[in-house]
């Protein structure tokens, strides 16, 4: 028996219903009063609130607006929010305490003020991009942001790089706070799924490059610049990776990752790949990553994002005091989800 076409009347209907379906998927505004977030929301206002009580009102570059109790707070306040909620497994205390630390570090550090600050090239260039590409395989992202920390760029002179280890910080958070601006977080329409829901859209991929990085012999200067940066990015940017590609790392060094498996969740294991080859990391990313990495995309350098650099001789501007007081403070202990988990990943990294 045939079926009829739908008329023009049923496809705008059709339409019009996907449209809503659509729209109600991305949509904080009917958040249940008994939500989590909801409350979250209501928590940073008042004169006992949060943002009263840190005197700090930015993170991730969006400016945090307190909800009521008739009226969410707005949808990109609530997806900073929700970051802090998953990276706690919902526990609102929990999630309550890491934001307000990490309010009182930015207020204290500035981090969006490492944007605009040039760095010693001689130090640093060559050794972080940013870029973007558009078939990563294990996001559901159509475009993802993609941050490579290319240490082999380091391995040569490792104590001028990471001797000073203030300078080294504050460059990675220059890093950091550009790749977090081209999430565009303040124009997302997408929600996050609660904690353990599916994944979360406004998250960055990270690549580690370790071509010509010596695995038996990290100097004391690369702990403790690693240690104090994995230690503040555990601490006060939970949620911004999706997943960790590590690249260039040597065979012998293969039983390193199945040691580190038996102090790792399964949610860090399923979320960080070790390669041998550079050229291999096209299978994950696709073919926008540039040729050594096994794509047709253009080189890193002279193309994708960094932070700024003075121009060769000139004099670079020492971090200033209140920058190293926040960067040698001991913060407040605050146990998470995303601390506890990632614990066991390698010093090496530096995030």
């Amino acid at each position: 028996m045939s079926t009829a076409p739908p008329s023009d009347d049923q496809s705008n209907v059709a339409e019009a219903t996907a449209t809503k379906i659509d729209a109600e998927k991305s949509d904080w505004s009917n958040l249940p009063k008994t939500h989590p977030l909801h409350h979250f929301g209501i928590a940073l206002g008042g004169t006992e609130g949060i943002l009263a009580g840190t005197d700090y009102n930015e993170m991730y570059g969006v400016e945090l607006v307190p909800g009521t109790e008739d009226k969410p707070a707005p949808h990109t306040t609530l997806l900073i929010l929700q970051k802090f909620l998953r990276a706690n497994t919902g526990d609102l205390d929990q999630a309550k305490s890491q934001l307000s630390a990490a309010l009182k570090w930015r207020k204290e550090y500035q981090p969006l003020k490492a944007v605009d600050e040039a760095f010693d090239g001689e130090k640093f260039r060559g050794l972080g991009y940013i870029s973007k590409v558009k078939a990563a395989t294990e996001t559901k992202n159509e475009e993802d942001v993609v941050a490579y920390n290319i240490y082999g760029a380091a391995a040569k002179d490792s104590k001028k790089v990471f001797g000073d280890t203030d300078a080294f910080v504050r460059w990675r958070v220059a890093q950091m706070e550009l790749t977090l601006a081209q999430l565009n977080l303040n124009n997302a329409e997408q929600t996050i799924p609660d904690y353990g829901k599916g994944p979360d859209p406004y998250t960055a991929i990270n690549v580690h490059d370790y071509m010509s990085v010596s695995f038996f012999r990290q100097p004391a200067e690369i702990k403790a610049s690693s240690s104090k940066l994995i230690d503040l990015f555990q601490r006060y940017y939970p949620e911004t990776v999706s997943y960790k590609y590590f690249v260039n790392v040597p065979i012998v060094m293969q039983w390193m990752m199945g040691a580190m498996k038996a102090l790792m969740s399964k949610d860090s294991i399923q979320r960080m790949t070790w390669m041998t080859y550079g050229n291999q990391l096209h299978t994950y990313l696709g073919s926008d990553v540039p040729k050594e990495y096994g794509g047709t995309g253009l080189p890193l350098e002279g193309n994708a994002i960094t932070p700024r650099y003075a121009p060769v001789g000139a004099a670079v501007e020492a971090t200033s005091t209140n920058q190293t007081d926040a960067t040698h403070a001991t913060p407040p202990e605050v146990t998470t989800a995303s601390t506890a988990k990632r614990a066991g990943e390698p010093p090496i990294t530096a995030e």
